[in-house]
């Protein structure tokens, strides 16, 4: 049986949101996130994006590529009270729904609650109600897999709805450029291109096994894409793998007090998220990134539940003593901490709505 999936990605969430609830906005270059040497933007308006302005991209540099950049604060949970609306719309019409983050997931309306025959409808429907309910415009993809309906989501941005059918499949993946292949990066993207690899026919052009040797584990995907084959299926509920909390500092730390009280600080945060939503785990892992961004991380595990912050301070100094503190020339830019190894027998811990 073919199924009819659906991608839904709302356009420019964040600073949509921000630009509903403040009309001062509207109209205006806006980036969502914080205007500061160490910080990125989370997310940008089209009128910012016009000039450049993208997710991730250092806050500093934002600002030079379109000075009147109107910074925003994010509210999250703001957003998470609208992407909770938006669920319960997609709830109206299948059980089967995939929240890939508080703005996209996807649907598979193969066998829908409205017995409605066709998928483009159906994703005709949700971008309306979206609209009467939140303001707020989406974007909807509509093809035979995930792959495709994500592609698709993302052609006719932003307000759009795009469908690939079967049958028109094969010849739209051969005309798509590498880069708008979703799962192929920038690196790779330029590896292929010094291939000769630049658009899907050219990709379709090697067998797996050739794709494998150049790409490895990786070969096998890209092969299947390529060929138009994604046999992935819509999972309603994903378990969360960690819960962490992490600060990116505006200048370097390079004093053992200094890490002290800014670790001390986010042990805080992920213990008020793990109580708040019940999410117990038996792991600790510490993350420290350098300003030259080498990456150290180690992990404790435990043979009980990290349920009080006593014994989360206690794992982390243990973990703390992995930093060498007597180098001279400690400069750490990043400090994170995350837990996981969960115990999902506990009573509470299904309740973590998915929006989180």
């Amino acid at each position: 049986m073919i199924r009819k999936i659906i991608h839904i990605d709302m356009d420019a969430f964040y600073a949509s949101v921000e630009q509903r609830d403040n009309p001062e906005l509207r109209g205006k270059p806006v980036a969502v996130g914080w205007d500061k040497e160490r910080s990125v933007v989370c997310t940008a308006s089209y009128e910012a994006r016009k000039f450049g302005v993208r997710s991730a991209l250092p806050s500093v540099t934002a600002k030079k590529k379109c000075p009147e950049l109107v910074f925003v604060k994010p509210h999250f949970d703001k957003y998470q009270k609208v992407s909770k609306q938006i669920r319960e719309i997609f709830l109206e019409y299948t059980d089967l729904v995939e929240p890939l983050s508080l703005d996209e997931a996807y649907l598979d309306v193969t066998e829908n609650k409205k017995n409605i025959a066709s998928a483009s409808i159906i994703a005709r429907q949700i971008k309306d109600k979206i609209k009467e309910i939140t303001g707020l415009t989406a974007s909807a993809g509509v093809s035979y897999n995930k792959f495709l309906a994500k592609i698709a989501s993302d052609y006719q941005k932003p307000d759009g709805l795009f469908v690939i059918k079967p049958n028109e499949a094969m010849h739209f993946i051969e005309e798509l450029e590498i880069e708008k292949f979703f799962g192929i990066g920038k690196v790779t993207a330029k590896k292929m291109h010094q291939l000769g690899i630049h658009k899907g026919i050219d990709l379709k052009q090697l067998s797996d096994k050739e794709l494998s040797k150049l790409f490895g584990k990786q070969g096998a995907y890209y092969y299947n894409i390529a060929n138009g084959i994604d046999e992935r299926e819509v999972i309603a509920h994903r378990e969360r793998k960690s819960l962490g909390s992490e600060s990116t500092f505006e200048k370097d730390l390079t004093k053992k007090f200094e890490v002290i009280t800014e670790m001390y600080r986010i042990e805080k945060h992920l213990m008020e998220m793990i109580e708040k939503y019940h999410y117990f785990g038996r792991t600790l892992t510490l993350k420290v990134k350098y300003s030259d961004f080498k990456q150290h991380t180690k992990s404790k595990s435990l043979n009980c539940d990290i349920n009080n912050f006593q014994l989360l301070h206690s794992t982390t100094k243990e973990l703390l003593t992995s930093i060498p503190f007597n180098n001279t020339n400690l400069k750490i830019r990043l400090l994170g901490l995350s837990v996981s190894n969960f115990n999902y027998l506990h009573p509470k811990i299904n309740q973590l709505e998915l929006t989180l």
